[in-house]
């Protein structure tokens, strides 16, 4: 990987990572579309790491609040505390991706990234996201989060793990459905990302690191890291936006977007402009 294209690179992640219309997808089309090929599964994982970052900065306190009342609670302390109830929902919520990851990392990281499969999840869910908009009643807030709720969203964001459903845009759907006001259903969506996401990022680093790229893109390290930073600064910057705009507008731009974007690609791999196939 070179330079021009970890700062490219960086900057659509940073830009895509909390919208719901998928970073995955974009870093798989904008690499293809380049002629850069795909810049794998390995690449996008650890880049994330630089989004979450950008989380854990922005909701800086919130997550404090959330760790201590979560660590009292384990000694008997402040067990009907919202924020150690919020941590507790948050694990439950972060453990269906962990274990889907885990048992399908290998069409992860193959299979389901073919730009069909992509172009795919990007229409269909799309409309699956503007029906929840549409019929979603929007009127719970994150105090209201029920174990099942939460577990719900796990399973929205596993949803994630093929390129084009979105983790912003799986979760927020879940939460419009069950509810939820857009800016908590969006809200929810950013920390229940955190551990799944830093988790994946840092597997990935430890299994580049100890040599075990299972015939996947091999990482270069230096471009990686400035493409990390890079979408620290644009996804922060993008979080506040995206928490403001939700307070009057709806999720219908990211819809039209969404298939229009499916459309094209579609269009753009059965003409044979794209090949469709990962690790190109």
């Amino acid at each position: 990987m070179g330079w021009i294209e970890a700062v490219v690179l960086g900057i659509v992640q940073g830009l895509t990572e909390f919208l719901p219309i998928s970073s995955s997808a974009h870093l798989r089309v904008v690499g293809e579309g380049f002629g850069w090929g795909d810049p794998g599964a390995a690449f996008t994982a650890i880049t994330q790491i630089g989004t979450e970052a950008a989380v854990l900065l922005y909701f800086r306190r919130d997550i404090g609040r959330i760790i201590t009342a979560w660590i009292a609670s384990l000694g008997g302390r402040r067990k009907g505390d919202p924020d150690a109830r919020m941590g507790w929902l948050i694990i439950i919520g972060s453990l269906p991706i962990g274990i889907l990851g885990l048992l399908f990392q290998d069409d992860i990281e193959t299979t389901f990234r073919d730009l069909r499969i992509v172009a795919t999840a990007l229409i269909v869910f799309s409309l699956v996201l503007f029906a929840a908009d549409r019929i979603g009643a929007k009127q719970r807030e994150l105090d209201q989060l029920t174990v099942p709720h939460g577990i719900g969203y796990g399973f929205a964001q596993a949803m994630a793990l093929i390129p084009g459903v979105s983790r912003s845009g799986g979760t927020i759907t879940a939460g419009l459905f069950l509810g939820y006001s857009r800016a908590a259903a969006a809200r929810y969506s950013f920390l229940l990302a955190v551990p799944a996401v830093l988790a994946s990022g840092f597997y990935q680093v430890y299994e580049e690191l100890g040599g075990d790229q299972d015939g996947g893109t091999p990482v270069s390290w230096g471009p990686t890291i400035l493409a990390t930073v890079l979408a620290f600064g644009v996804g922060l910057t993008v979080i506040a936006w995206l928490l403001r705009y939700l307070d009057r507008g709806s999720f219908t731009p990211f819809v039209v977007y969404r298939i229009l974007l499916g459309l094209l690609i579609l269009g753009l791999v059965f003409s044979g402009v794209l090949d469709p196939a990962a690790g190109a």
